[in-house]
């Protein structure tokens, strides 16, 4: 590999890191089971007011 050709590769590879830095992602942030369990908890419990009153 020449001189030339590896310094695009160096410069291509740069950008392409950047971005994918700056691109937003598409997938949703993790939420973990017990943090799953204590929302559907509070989700219940509101119902359960909205429906008594």
């Amino acid at each position: 590999m020449n001189r030339r050709k590896k310094s695009i590769q160096i410069v291509k590879s740069r950008i392409k890191k950047a971005k994918a830095k700056l691109a937003t992602n598409s997938k949703p942030k993790y939420i973990s089971k017990a943090e799953r369990a204590k929302l559907a908890e509070a989700a219940d419990q509101e119902t359960s007011t909205d429906t008594e009153s």
